[in-house]
């Protein structure tokens, strides 16, 4: 349970785009686990009988928010027989087995408590094979376990053999069979819905194959009606300009991956009617593609369809990274945790990938993954800013982020909704991380 609690003469990054920092603050968090009050340290009165941290030479900001993370695997290379297509059937049949709830259940729980070791407070799932994470969400909102925020999707939706089928996706091919899938989403808990609107890298057959158009716009539109009727955002995976404008005009809230964007486009991110708050934003997922890009095949196992696609795949989103910034597109922040190469305790990746590929300030990287997630995903009035009032959210390390990204991989402290976490720590995967150093 959050306890009344002191953080004292810290240094604090606010997480805004210009990187403002407040030096010797103190925040005061109330039992409820929110905040109380945050100012200068000389100015700020500490009660009586409340947990003191002191936070001098240390660094204070808003607990992170990762917008796009799967949570059913850890991001170690999968068995080359699991990625065998002749059973990528029984593969799905077993996921989506009784005999795979409680697995998938503890493979979540695993990953979700890593990510929140590594400061990670507020978790968007965008594609699970069941309800798990629906499950494990509850049980943390019950208190019964410590655990980060959790939005969580339920399977994706997806055309008949689409990108994510049948592993993680509810399939459908008709407006009917889609109304009912979005429906079956949102009646099991669902709080966020993931389409594939166009192919991917992981299921490409040929060159150019990634970011072809999938589902149709009305099947898109009618799912984004009915999410939307309930208040719930919805994302799409879509990697081609014709694929994402197909998505927007449906009225998709969030554009994950991205490509090189065209003019009309650009337009409707800004403005987007049919979308559920008048606008869209992009989710790019660089440390998803960065090492079929960077390391031999020999290492990855990518054929060269795949590495071709990856390369391409990558070019667009750093393209878009790009178009957004110049026409102040809303951007986000998502490390497309559990793919292959993606362990969930290396957030810090994607923020050092977005400051060395995609040419963001060290300030507009964490400003994304912190108050730009935060609006986007619709919990600005929540969390993503220390400011009173809001979830008390966040992350002290022992080194200034804005100077060296790589601190946030040993946060020296990490606070959730009130309650602390002192010297968290995770399991590690030095042979990935050996990797992943080279570049």
């Amino acid at each position: 349970m959050p306890e009344p609690l002191a953080i004292t003469h810290a240094t604090m990054l606010t997480g805004d785009r210009d990187g403002t920092v407040h030096a010797d603050t103190t925040v005061l968090v109330e039992a409820d686990g929110r905040i109380a009050a945050v100012g200068p340290t000389a100015e700020i009165a500490v009660p009586d009988g409340v947990r003191v941290i002191d936070a001098s030479g240390r660094f204070l900001l808003p607990g992170l928010i990762n917008a796009h993370a799967h949570l059913f695997s850890d991001g170690k290379p999968l068995p080359p027989i699991l990625v065998n297509p002749r059973v990528e059937k029984l593969v799905a049949v077993f996921l989506h087995s009784p005999l795979a709830r409680r697995w998938l259940e503890s493979r979540t729980e695993r990953a979700v408590r890593t990510q929140l070791n590594t400061g990670v407070t507020t978790i968007r799932s965008v594609g699970d094979p069941g309800y798990e994470v629906v499950r494990v969400a509850r049980a943390i909102e019950r208190g019964d376990r410590l655990g980060p925020r959790l939005i969580p999707s339920g399977p994706l939706l997806a055309v008949p053999g689409g990108h994510g089928a049948p592993q993680i996706a509810l399939t459908g091919a008709d407006v009917d069979t889609t109304r009912k899938n979005v429906r079956r989403n949102l009646s099991r808990g669902a709080r966020a819905i993931k389409i594939s609107a166009t192919a991917g890298v992981t299921d490409a057959t040929e060159i150019g194959y990634a970011g072809r158009p999938e589902m149709s716009e009305a099947n898109m539109r009618v799912i984004c009606e009915e999410a939307h009727a309930t208040g719930v955002l919805v994302a799409a995976h879509a990697q081609s300009d014709e694929g994402i404008r197909a998505a927007l005009r449906a009225g998709v809230d969030t554009i994950e991956h991205g490509a090189a964007l065209s003019d009309d486009v650009i337009e409707l991110f800004g403005h987007n009617p049919n979308s559920l708050r008048g606008f869209s934003a992009l989710v790019p997922t660089l440390t998803a593609a960065l090492p079929l890009v960077k390391l031999d095949r020999s290492v990855t196992g990518a054929n060269p369809v795949a590495r071709a696609n990856a390369e391409m795949i990558f070019d667009g989103m750093l393209s878009a990274i790009r178009t957004a910034v110049e026409h102040e597109i809303l951007i986000g922040m998502g490390t497309d945790s559990a793919l292959t190469f993606v362990p969930h305790y290396n957030t810090w990746r994607e923020l050092d990938a977005l400051i060395r590929y995609g040419g963001l300030t060290p300030a507009h990287a964490l400003h994304l993954a912190t108050q730009a997630n935060a609006r986007i995903l619709g919990i600005e009035a929540v969390t993503g800013a220390v400011e009173p009032g809001r979830a008390a959210d966040l992350v002290l390390t022992d080194a200034d982020p804005l100077v060296d990204i790589r601190t946030l991989a040993q946060p020296s402290t990490v606070v959730v909704r009130g309650q602390v976490i002192d010297a968290p720590a995770v399991e590690r995967f030095p042979e990935i991380d050996a990797l992943l150093d080279e570049f």
